[in-house]
């Protein structure tokens, strides 16, 4: 009877990218009836807010997922997609084969159609598969978008004549395949972050590349042919696509050196000194760097610090001349490092922050882009990075070839990536973070534990300490307080879907709580945040990010 309750009393909702789930049977799960409600909800939406839905069209992408036990796929569970739409008159750019994620929002923009969905559950486990939309602006969708779909599946929860019609793909004059207008101009565009084409054809540096048994290879040589780079050095285990993720513990790079082990053994039999690593759907990107006989693995804040200032220093040397660096902005998460705060502070550009998913960046890019501004970088700790606005969205293909042009032009100057992320600390003040979760099956556990937060001492009273260190700050995303504020109400948005709160504390660190959108872990993030001129490790009562826990 539980498990009944379990997979047939709920039904799955939209999290920081999207609806993901285990696959199998159950409301709560995705499968074939799930992917058909969702879509027959989305097109009962889409045609409520686009008058022109059935002109513009519809963008369905798909990456390698699969499991034999349940019969079920990214492609199948794509072609079904597409099927209620087409179903219905709708035309549908269908991709006749896997891309990574970021190829269905470039695309959404490209062919100007009104939304796109792209079936993928990214660095998840091997049971899990999801159903990402898009909007028109490219961007995943925000509130209220999520809300009012939901409703407008719940309207329509059993499947139209056709909706079952997986084959409708093949045979509809209204489905077009937009796989190499948009594979190639999207190489075209990435050109424009490309700076320094000559070095790329003339160096002698190596690189390997593992997709982790998911779409990117193929697509991460194209960029790197993009770049004029020889092609990087494929992992031959993890290149072509696996569902079963059968060399790796689990399919996330951002979990280090236990899962780059193939593509760091490999890189020191080719004498290659930087790994780059894309996720199972290509939109994230794991680094690391061997130096004296040992790897550095960059976590996503350290990366984000060599991207910003990379793609500050190409805009200074390439902009025109009335260029005003006020008009330029870089973004991040709320929940990511404070570098990039820095750096703007010294540059005199803006930054600005996001509730945690890149849904919230896409959307905000899109916002100052549509208000003349200039947007050249965006990130979120959890190794997602956007290099220029191409793509409103993380992407791994792109930020895989940025990140081996700025090998190649520091190697020019002797310098590794490791070095130049000391040089920009001591320019910009060390930002030490430290980020990892704890794993919690049992949803009424989490919420205990974030209620005891906001009722610690007393009913609503937050913690005022943490062992010796005082709270100055709380912030509390899923209630909407901010005790920083005049009228002590958060600027950021509210999200009671999810918990989240944000500890400050007096002597400069910055901690917080929050559950995952896609996974079951509770994750803490927290920074210490130096001026440029403290540089010392042993000044007393300083609270290191590993002494919160």
């Amino acid at each position: 009877h539980k498990e009944l309750r379990d997979r047939l009393c709920c039904r799955l909702t939209f999290g920081t990218a999207g609806l993901r789930s285990a696959m199998g049977a159950g409301f709560c799960y995705i499968n074939d009836l799930t992917v058909i409600q969702s879509t027959q909800g989305i097109y009962k939406y889409l045609e409520r807010c686009f008058s022109d839905f059935k002109q513009r069209g519809f963008v369905v992408g798909y990456d390698t997922r699969g499991q034999v036990t349940s019969n079920c796929s990214s492609k199948k569970l794509a072609k079904l997609t597409a099927a209620v739409l087409l179903a219905k008159d709708v035309p549908v750019y269908f991709f006749s084969t896997y891309v990574p994620t970021p190829f269905v929002p470039y695309a959404v923009q490209q062919l100007k159609a009104v939304a796109g969905v792209m079936i993928t559950a990214s660095h998840n486990r091997k049971e899990d598969n999801g159903y990402k939309v898009y909007w028109e602006n490219g961007a995943q969708i925000t509130s209220p978008h999520d809300k009012e779909i939901i409703k407008c599946i719940e309207e329509c929860v059993e499947p139209w004549n056709g909706s079952w019609n997986e084959n409708l793909v093949d045979t509809s004059p209204l489905r077009q395949d937009p796989l190499k207008k948009i594979c190639d101009c999207y190489m075209e565009d990435l050109k424009r972050i490309c700076y320094h084409r000559e070095l790329n054809m003339q160096t002698n540096l190596k690189f390997v590349h593992t997709s982790f048994h998911g779409v990117g290879h193929d697509y991460v040589q194209l960029a790197f042919k993009a770049f004029g780079f020889q092609p990087p050095i494929p992992v031959p285990e993890q290149k072509d696509p696996d569902p079963d993720f059968s060399t790796v513990r689990c399919p996330n790079p951002e979990e280090g050196e236990s899962v780059l082990e193939l593509s760091l053994r490999l890189a020191e039999k080719e004498n290659a000194r930087v790994v780059v690593a894309t996720d199972p759907d290509a939109d994230r990107l794991a680094v690391a760097e061997q130096q004296n006989g040992c790897w550095k693995v960059f976590t996503g804040n350290e990366l984000a610090a060599l991207f910003g200032w990379w793609m500050f220093s190409c805009w200074k040397e390439n902009c025109s001349e009335d260029a005003d660096v006020k008009n330029v902005y870089m973004l991040a998460t709320t929940v990511s490092s404070k570098i990039l705060r820095a750096i703007a502070l010294k540059e005199g550009f803006h930054f600005e922050e996001t509730l945690p998913g890149f849904k919230w960046i896409g959307s905000r890019v899109k916002d100052l882009l549509d208000n003349g501004k200039e947007v050249l970088f965006a990130f979120e700790e959890s190794i997602g990075f956007m290099c220029g606005t191409s793509v409103l969205d993380k992407d791994g293909v792109s930020a895989a070839v940025v990140i081996a042009e700025m090998a190649t032009y520091l190697e020019g100057k002797n310098l590794t990536l490791a070095q130049k992320l000391i040089e920009i600390y001591e320019t910009y003040g060390y930002h030490i973070s430290k980020t990892s979760y704890f794993l919690c099956y049992d949803p009424p556990t989490i919420k205990r534990i974030f209620e005891k937060l906001r009722n610690f001492d007393a009913p609503q009273s937050y913690p005022k300490f943490c062992g010796i260190y005082n709270i100055l700050h709380v912030r509390d995303i899923t209630t909407g307080y901010d005790s920083s504020q005049p009228n002590k109400k958060s600027v950021l948005p509210v999200s009671k879907s999810s918990q989240m709160i944000t500890f400050t504390f007096q002597n400069g660190c910055v901690a917080t709580l929050r559950t995952s959108g896609t996974e079951p872990k509770i994750k803490y993030y927290a920074e210490m945040c130096a001026l440029p001129e403290q540089r010392s490790y042993s000044l007393k009562h300083v609270l290191l990010p590993h002494e919160v826990y």
